[in-house]
């Protein structure tokens, strides 16, 4: 689950690196977090494509009326 946190976390430890750098924890941190982001991402975009298959294919077996 993304969080508003996660995203303000991940935010500011972009601009930290760009700016100052990061520990090795924080880079860790980050790179934890990205990993979760991107997981979290697939995940949502396999469920919407999953539901759009399901409607393509659901329609097309029911419009066969000729007009």
């Amino acid at each position: 689950m993304i969080t508003k946190e996660m995203i303000d976390r991940i935010n500011f430890l972009y601009h930290k690196s760009k700016s100052e750098g990061l520990t090795e924890e924080e880079k860790e941190e980050q790179k934890r977090l990205r990993e979760a982001y991107v997981k979290e991402i697939k995940e949502r975009v396999k469920r919407e494509l999953d539901h759009i298959f399901a409607d393509i294919s659901h329609h097309h077996h029911h419009h066969h009326h000729g007009h």
